[in-house]
């Protein structure tokens, strides 16, 4: 076997070193940590610096260009600079769980790479891969609020109660829009939904698209839904108390979470590793950054919403707006026993036009002005 072919499709290392090591389970097992490890770590560094640089210039400024050539090594150095951080904890908080949240906001974030096909052979080709995700997905939530009530703060409660009445509000339009691809594809497993995708999802429901990007900005805590930690808002939400490591786990669990759902993005509605040319496994990396890049330009164009205006957009315009779109998608399915590829040019002029009358219809982010004071006589 050739060195092209070792790095064309990486299990053949994976394969080979396991034949020599007697081809136990656990050795597989172990391979694959070391791999996902070998790629969260330097992406979650990469994708720091990437998001620090665009807003950087997006706010007309350099960004980070002190440490490292073009700045590369500021992450390096943030990182340093946290260790050095005294950790502490509330006198009369529950110390156990104030010190188990961020370990277990940052593990469901892992947990979901393993059902993340790179290739055909990179994968863990999982029958329920769609529905391990969904149900991975949602721990995160359980250490949000295990952290604000294990910090004894009523601030730090308060944030963690906002956070789940959010998460869980833009969990429902987030699962019927997985929901559409299941029925249009008819498989749960990631890795036959990318093989589905001659054409790219993107196309072929554009709505469903908009659904599951808008609810998963508001899953990652990010702009405009960031208000559960908004500082003009609420102090710092759930993790007021939290610094050193504590803080920064909570901090990588983000990153790590919006890395994964750009993963998720990349393989649901962009073709996964396709075209499967010269290395399918860089293509689909690629096209994570891409999504990454594209969260980021949005964190640092749009507003923050406010409390009430978050609510009732999953509530008010979204979830109505996931029903419409899977009894399209239904429609579709069953009419045209699949998804051709000119349906993107039905599909896509009738997801703008349902937007916009959608977006008329609730008119959200109006702003009504404030009521003048009567002027003293």
């Amino acid at each position: 076997m050739s060195f092209w072919d070792y790095i064309k499709d990486l299990s053949n290392i994976a394969r080979r070193v396991a034949e020599w090591t007697g081809g136990e389970w656990w050795v597989y097992g172990l391979l694959g940590l070391l791999a996902l490890l070998l790629f969260l770590v330097p992406s979650l560094l990469a994708l720091i610096w990437i998001e620090r640089k665009v807003f950087g210039r997006l706010q007309v400024r350099y960004g980070p260009n002190r440490a490292g050539p073009f700045g590369l090594l500021q992450p390096v150095a943030d990182a340093i600079k946290v260790m050095t951080k005294e950790d502490v904890a509330p006198a009369r908080g529950d110390r156990l769980l104030f010190r188990l949240a961020p370990a277990l906001a940052f593990m469901p974030a892992m947990a979901i790479f393993a059902a993340i096909p790179f290739t055909r052979n990179m994968a863990v080709n999982l029958d329920i891969g769609v529905l391990y995700i969904i149900a991975v997905g949602s721990l995160g939530v359980i250490a949000v609020f295990m952290a604000g009530w294990a910090s004894n703060n009523k601030y730090s409660l308060l944030g963690a109660m906002r956070a789940v009445a959010q998460t869980v509000s833009y969990e429902l339009p987030l699962v019927l829009s997985v929901l559409a691809i299941v029925l249009a594809t008819g498989s749960l497993s990631l890795v036959k939904i990318v093989e589905y995708q001659t054409v790219p999802l993107l196309l072929l429901q554009p709505l469903t698209f908009f659904i599951f990007v808008v609810a998963a900005l508001a899953e990652l805590n990010r702009t405009p839904f960031d208000i559960m930690e908004a500082d003009s808002e609420i102090v710092a939400g759930y993790h007021t108390e939290y610094s050193g490591m504590s803080f920064s786990l909570f901090y990588l669990a983000e990153y790590t979470h919006a890395l994964a759902v750009s993963a998720l993005i990349a393989t649901m509605f962009l073709g996964g590793w396709k075209p499967d040319v010269g290395i399918p496994w860089l293509w689909l990396i690629v096209k994570i950054y891409l999504v990454f890049l594209v969260f980021s330009w949005i964190r640092g164009t749009l507003p923050r919403l406010r409390v009430d205006q978050l609510m009732g957009f999953a509530w008010k315009f979204l979830f109505p707006l996931a029903l419409i779109n899977i009894l399209i998608v239904a429609i579709e399915v069953q009419a045209l026993e699949g998804f051709p590829g000119w349906l993107a040019l039905v599909n896509i002029p009738v997801a703008a036009i349902i937007l916009i009358g959608m977006a008329r219809l609730f008119r959200f982010g109006r702003v009504t002005a404030p009521a003048r004071a009567p002027e003293r006589g």
